[in-house]
């Protein structure tokens, strides 16, 4: 792999992204609570949980939570209408004033939409840096995954994550909501692999059933084996188990250190590949214990600045 592909393939800043909460922007109580929550980012949404008639009163909510709180050791999105909605154009208009991290766009199935919107965005000096995410939660955005990844392959694209949706694809295809989602797996490996293929991050699907943490637990273990970089939730009661089963275990930061040491070792410098304990480890286990340490790092100073 060239340097070039390789600064594009991991040119976006470590993040924790473990627990995604998703938070309706009408509800005045849940944005209070957003504050002390140990979620790693907060998903203010705009579209499924308002309804049609109060999309403007939940804008004018967010804004004023948004300017008052002090949320900078947390990653902040905002979830807006589609594009072909009438709302869009305001909810654009509240990305710009508010300043969020990233705006999430649902449904979206064709390249365009991500670069339309990125468009957009860079004709305004207050949304420098802002970043965009996207949904992928219908048939066709499952099959244009990965044209869609490939969109942030353009410096100017600022895409950033994928969030599985698996209610509207579930409704969409007529796959029930059963344990083990053994039917929805190859969807969602497909969309991993999409993001993976194009260094963007990717969310796990919500769990719908908030008490059943248990069955949570489960959905955030196989995730994790799957490769996703955390979970979206809708719940805080469901943060713990996601931060617990998408953070680093105490096994792999051990193991982390140890690679690291190896090849930050004189003796081994120039080599691709050291012997450690028998084991073969090339230079790419290297550059994973780095970006594993790299999140606990993250992890550690949150903590710190946050008890």
């Amino acid at each position: 792999m060239t340097s070039e592909a390789l600064s594009f393939r991991f040119h976006h800043p470590s993040r924790l992204r473990r627990s995604v909460l998703t938070v309706p922007a009408i509800n005045e109580r849940a944005l209070q609570k957003v504050t002390g929550l140990d979620c790693d980012a907060v998903i203010f949404d705009l579209e499924d949980s308002v309804a049609e008639d109060r999309k403007a009163d939940a804008r004018y909510k967010l804004l004023e939570f948004l300017r008052n709180s002090d949320l900078r050791h947390r990653e902040c999105i905002i979830r807006i209408n589609a594009t072909e909605t009438p709302h869009f154009r305001e909810d654009m208009n509240l990305v710009l004033a508010a300043s969020p991290d990233a705006v999430l766009l649902p449904k979206v199935e064709e390249p365009v939409t991500v670069q339309d919107v990125a468009d957009s965005l860079g004709e305004h000096a207050a949304a420098e840096g802002l970043r965009i995410w996207a949904m992928i939660e219908t048939p066709r955005g499952i099959l244009n995954a990965a044209a869609i990844a490939s969109s942030g392959r353009t410096s100017d694209s600022r895409l950033d994550a994928f969030v599985v949706g698996l209610n509207d694809l579930r409704k969409a295809t007529g796959i029930p909501a059963a344990p083990g989602r053994t039917y929805l797996v190859p969807y969602l490996m497909q969309v991993l692999l999409a993001a993976r293929a194009y260094g963007l991050d990717v969310i796990d699907s919500v769990s719908n059933d908030f008490r059943d943490l248990e069955a949570l637990s489960a959905e955030c273990a196989q995730g994790r084996a799957m490769g996703f970089d955390g979970k979206m939730l809708i719940h805080p009661a469901q943060i713990e188990p996601a931060n617990l089963h998408f953070g680093p275990s105490e096994a792999a930061i051990a193991e982390a250190r140890l690679v690291a040491d190896a090849f930050a070792d004189p003796a081994h410098a120039g080599l691709n590949v050291i012997n450690i304990d028998g084991r073969m480890i090339e230079r790419l286990h290297a550059e994973e214990a780095a970006r594993l340490l790299a999140k606990v790092a993250l992890i550690t100073a949150r903590k710190d600045k946050h008890p």
